[in-house]
């Protein structure tokens, strides 16, 4: 309950209680460190307080978006696809990732006004399917975006059935023998209205199974970045379940 009264403040509010407190206690630090370097230099200088960057690490390595990010790309770039398609993935992290090595086609609900090297955009919501693009590409992602879809929260039509159509039409874009890496969060079955669904993953392999999805590989990022493999057999399955919150890096093959 904390943890979710803090995300809705930081996140959804912009007041970050933790970030405040460590920046008052940061004053005392900022005014010495100014006294010292302003007693040895002589040039022009305006104040512009840092206040709370002495705590944070060097990066954000801890976070579930780093590793899946990270973790995907890598995976496309030894598959090497012939054409990868991805449906509303954080541009900034995962997609630019693999524009750094080969042409990436987009598809998200929201536009994209800049153009990006390496990436081809199509504005398109996925609950609908998306005409003449059947079998369309051997590879495809949706990074942290299915949960979302049918909840109003990216402007998209409101549909509670909108997950398991975005399902099936992600799955019509793919080729027999393509690779769909698809990640959600998982654990105890539950909508958190308008934010996301959490999914029970043994639905979830249910449901890509009716569309010729089987599953060939499945990780879990828990908290604190903690990344696993997990064999997905039934009680490692049943964990995950029973879980309040983890996120499900799955990998798919189509079959025919």
């Amino acid at each position: 309950m904390l943890r979710r009264l803090y995300w809705l403040l930081s996140a959804q509010l912009g007041i970050d209680p933790r970030m405040l407190v460590r920046s008052l206690l940061g004053l005392p630090r900022y005014l010495r460190d100014y006294l010292r370097f302003r007693a040895r230099y002589a040039g022009r200088i305006e104040l512009l307080p840092c206040l709370h960057d002495w705590h944070e690490d060097a990066g954000a390595t801890k976070l579930e978006y780093f590793w899946q990010d990270l973790l995907v790309a890598r995976r496309i770039f030894e598959a090497r696809p012939e054409k990868h398609v991805d449906v509303g993935s954080l541009v900034g992290g995962f997609v630019a990732h693999v524009a750094s090595f080969r042409e990436i086609e987009v598809f998200d609900v929201r536009p994209i006004s800049a153009k990006i090297p390496g990436v081809t955009f199509r504005q398109a919501d996925l609950m609908q399917p998306v005409p003449g693009m059947s079998e369309y590409c051997d590879s495809l992602s949706c990074l942290h975006a299915l949960e979302h879809f049918g909840l109003g929260r990216y402007g998209d039509p409101i549909d509670p059935q909108g997950f398991e159509r975005g399902l099936a039409n992600l799955a019509a874009l793919l080729r027999k023998n393509g690779v769909f890496y698809l990640s959600v969060p998982v654990g105890a079955e539950r909508v958190e209205f308008n934010g996301q669904r959490i999914i029970d993953p043994r639905a979830l392999i249910a449901l890509a199974r009716t569309h010729a999805l089987e599953l060939t590989d499945l990780q879990v990022v828990r908290d604190g970045g903690r990344v696993e493999t997990l064999a997905a057999n039934e009680q490692q399955l049943w964990d995950l379940a029973s879980q309040r919150y983890a996120l499900g890096i799955f990998t798919f093959k189509k079959h025919g």
